[in-house]
């Protein structure tokens, strides 16, 4: 039990909730935590959930009753979002990521902490209401953006792998066809890494045509489970529509166009906000 001025108090509090996004935590837990009667931890609840809402940190919810308690639900305001996305686009779009054959360097971001971190709350944002169970990506570019998804939202990551591991017991495998190069590969998934019926958000790093995700779409199939939603950090804007595989779909950027003789990259904000509105 620590014994704290209310500033104090108000601040650790606040801490306490930032460190654990989407956990119902009991009254009792502040009240025994600080020596406080419930009525005091209540009136500071106020306060921080007066400050997340005018900041855009995100929600405080309170539940009533024997078994409620407040919950943090972190969600990114508008204004922030389109900084972060901007922030993104620029330095998507610096000519030194030029790859021969017109491809685009992007491994260094995605081992950036703090830029993954932020585009999981933008994706923890526009799912935040979606009931789901777990989040899934492809080995293995895509696993600190669903790392960082899932801390957000407080789910567990599976992992699907492109050859069977024997440390992963029985699996489930499928051949899925690369929408970009047409070319056939398998993936596999552990029959205990997933629960039957469960509810599943894909994250990726990059989208071309969609048929890796389009692969996991198929492969959640052989586990009943339902895809709750389907979150990329970048799509690719070279593809036409009708040759896309998957059609609802969030992305934050989108590669416009690559120009290895000119050294132009052209990158643009994905469908995030539009699609933050009619979710």
């Amino acid at each position: 039990m620590k014994k704290l001025k209310r500033s104090a108090r108000l601040v650790e509090m606040t801490q306490y909730l930032l460190l654990r996004p989407h956990h119902l935590i009991p009254l009792t837990t502040f009240a025994e935590r600080y020596g406080a009667a419930k009525s005091s931890i209540s009136e500071d609840l106020s306060i921080i959930k007066e400050v997340f809402e005018e900041e855009g940190m995100g929600d405080l919810l309170t539940l009533a009753g024997a078994a409620g308690g407040v919950k943090f639900i972190p969600k990114v305001g508008e204004a922030h979002a389109r900084e972060f996305i901007d922030q993104l686009c620029a330095m998507l779009s610096d000519q030194s990521r030029i790859l021969p054959g017109g491809y685009l360097y992007m491994s260094d971001l995605l081992g950036l902490p703090n830029l993954m971190n932020e585009a999981g709350k933008l994706f923890a944002t526009v799912f935040a209401n979606q009931n789901i169970d777990v989040i899934m990506t492809v080995e293995t570019k895509g696993i600190p953006l669903a790392y960082a998804t899932g801390a957000q939202l407080n789910l567990p990551v599976v992992l699907v792998r492109r050859d069977h591991q024997v440390t992963e017991g029985s699996a489930v495998s499928i051949n899925y066809v690369s929408g970009s190069h047409k070319s056939l590969h398998t993936m596999t998934l552990s029959r205990r890494a997933l629960k039957e019926n469960s509810r599943v958000l894909i994250v990726d790093d990059f989208m071309k045509a969609g048929g890796t995700i389009q692969g996991m779409v198929d492969l959640l199939a052989e586990f009943n489970a339902t895809v709750a939603g389907v979150g990329v950090l970048v799509e690719s804007g070279e593809v036409e529509s009708e040759q896309r595989l998957l059609h609802d779909y969030v992305s934050l950027a989108t590669l416009a166009a690559v120009d290895p003789k000119e050294k132009e990259i052209v990158v643009q904000p994905g469908n995030y906000f539009s699609r933050l509105k009619a979710l």
